[in-house]
């Protein structure tokens, strides 16, 4: 591989080479002895789970990665003091690359992800030139489109959309082949001889196709979801991998509490769909919800969280009803996660407003989100943009420069609801228009065809109608909390109260809190959200120290 623009000049952070002192620090977290293979042995699969990572002591691995469907690609050769693999090492799922050994053979020391983990804890030195190496190279793949998934089909169509949608925020390499233009793509269908109703197919690294998949299929396949152990009891489960979520999760993990994530959808939460965030402290120039997300999955999995998406939850309940038991979080088919405590971090959603027909253009002109590939999807048109906070702002930075024109269609004032330095860049763009007190209440086109034209009734009662093929929603929020009906206080909007006895963050429920967006109260803000996510770990342990007193009492 060479590597794209973004990440050429930090090669050498890609493929670092340890030193005689730090490869000799490396062994000591081994998880066995090492091994040689002969020239052109394969040393681990594309697709293999739970594939090692290789520390090369003597001759070379070379590395490839899938190109297509049937081709095969190089990344590079590891040579003595390198180690293989990229972040699906730390938590054992499937290798998106593959390695032979060199033409010399060669002898490598492996490390499972647990061993990895330990490394990246104990030793600060390696753990870094490490750690970073296998996000740059899992950032090399993603930017590249290629060494993950492959996607046959329509390009743009809704469940094209949804399926790279559902794999880039899970932060997984993926590539998009038209079914009708694309050799490799034409050629698997006709193979398969599968009808246009069965696209998009999928191909998974291990060579598993699906037809038309859902997200959780395609979880499974690729190994992002893992198998729960249904009997084991975890000090903390974290429903939401949302900025508070994934706070909390690095937090308790990083104090020795064991810990499961679990998100209906994909980390990052709203955030994760953020283009760019300018006032997060410490990132002046702004970072995009993905990133920060990203790295906060990664800082979770290297301290050992474990983080299952996407798995839905069904209900809350008591072991066995007794107050001292575990709880249980009750999945999909019968499963279920057990926990001394639960963190509820679900966050909100946008709200759907009653527009006649929204359904039916959802993935097919409408979107809840503004992410590049949306962007993609409506460069040089008309799009319309409905919604006033802060999270609609960067929205509308981020497409501006990308579409023909783009309407802006708020209740208020946008000083009422939006961060002045938004209210600044997007009075500056000269293919914005604002509609002040106006909504829309049409929709026009089909599934087949998608969105086509929108209707606007302006404050004096007046319609009119602009074509365009994309509208974006983002307005208001409704708390993530319907599967804890019954179970927890809310106030009238459904958000979860907390305050119970000396915990701030517990709710009516002992060894439940609730975080972030989902919690009444709370400052629907990034950094308050990574806050209270911080903060809940110390009331954990105090719930759980009080449920051992009460054990042994």
């Amino acid at each position: 591989m060479t590597p794209t623009d973004s990440v050429t000049s930090r090669e050498h952070q890609m493929f670092p080479v340890l030193d005689a002192d730090q490869i000799e620090t490396a062994k000591r977290f081994a998880s066995g002895p090492a091994r040689k293979f002969t020239a052109g042995e394969q040393v681990y699969a594309i697709g293999e789970l739970g594939a090692p990572a290789w520390l090369v002591l003597a001759g070379a691995i070379k590395v490839i990665r899938r190109d297509g469907l049937t081709h095969e690609a190089p990344i590079t050769s590891h040579g003595v003091g390198q180690i293989t693999g990229e972040v699906n090492q730390l938590a054992g799922r499937p290798s998106t690359a593959g390695g032979r050994a060199g033409a010399d053979g060669c002898t490598a020391l492996p490390f499972d992800p647990a061993h990895l983990r330990a490394l990246m804890v104990g030793s600060a030195d390696v753990g870094e030139i490490v750690m970073r190496a296998l996000i740059l190279r899992r950032v090399g793949l993603i930017e590249q489109g290629s060494g993950g998934t492959v996607i046959v089909g329509v390009p743009g169509s809704a469940d094209i959309v949804r399926l790279q949608g559902f794999l880039t925020r899970s932060g997984y390499p993926n590539i998009v082949l038209d079914a009708a233009s694309d050799d490799e793509g034409r050629a698997l269908v006709e193979r398969i001889g599968v009808l246009r109703a069965d696209l998009p197919l999928v191909v998974c690294p291990n060579g598993t196709v699906l037809k038309r998949p859902s997200d959780v299929e395609v979880a499974a396949c690729i190994g992002i979801t893992p198998d729960l152990d249904p009997d084991a009891v975890y000090d903390v489960a974290i429903v939401g991998a949302g900025p508070a979520g994934l706070a909390a999760a690095v937090y308790a993990a990083s104090e020795g509490l064991s810990v499961v994530v679990l998100d209906e959808r994909a980390i990052g939460g709203q955030a994760g769909a953020s283009a760019r965030i300018e006032n997060y402290l410490g990132f002046p120039t702004g970072i995009s919800g993905q990133a920060l997300a990203g790295r906060a999955f990664n800082q979770a999995l290297k301290f050992g969280a474990e983080i299952a998406v996407p798995l839905a939850i069904a209900r809350l309940d008591d072991d066995a009803g007794r107050a001292d038991e575990p709880l249980i979080l009750a999945l999909p088919d019968n499963k279920r996660v057990r926990s001394r405590a639960v963190i509820v971090a679900s966050g909100a959603r946008y709200r759907r407003p009653d527009i006649p027909d929204l359904a039916l253009f959802e993935g097919a002109g409408v979107s809840y989100w503004a992410s590049p590939i949306e962007a993609r999807l409506c460069e040089g048109e008309v799009v319309a943009l409905v919604g006033g906070g802060n999270s609609a702002g960067q929205a509308v930075v981020f497409l501006a420069p990308r579409v023909k024109h783009l309407h802006l269609i708020v209740r208020r004032p946008l000083a009422a609801t939006m961060s002045r330095y938004l209210i600044d860049r997007i009075s500056a763009l000269p293919n914005v228009t604002l509609h002040v007190g106006t909504e829309i209440v049409g929709l026009e086109g089909d599934r087949a065809t998608g969105l086509t034209a929108a209707t606007f009734r302006q404050p004096d009662g007046s319609t009119t109608s602009f074509a365009m093929r994309h509208l974006f929603l983002f307005i208001g929020a409704e708390p993530n909390a319907g599967w804890l009906r019954g179970c927890v206080d809310t106030d009238d909007k459904g958000f979860i109260v907390t305050g119970r006895a000396t915990l701030s963050l517990q709710t009516s429920r002992p060894r439940v809190f609730a975080i972030g967006d989902v919690r009444a109260g709370s400052t629907k803000r990034v950094a308050a959200a990574v806050g209270e996510g911080a903060a809940v770990v110390a009331q954990v342990h105090i719930a759980l120290a009080d449920m051992v007193r009460r054990e042994t009492s």
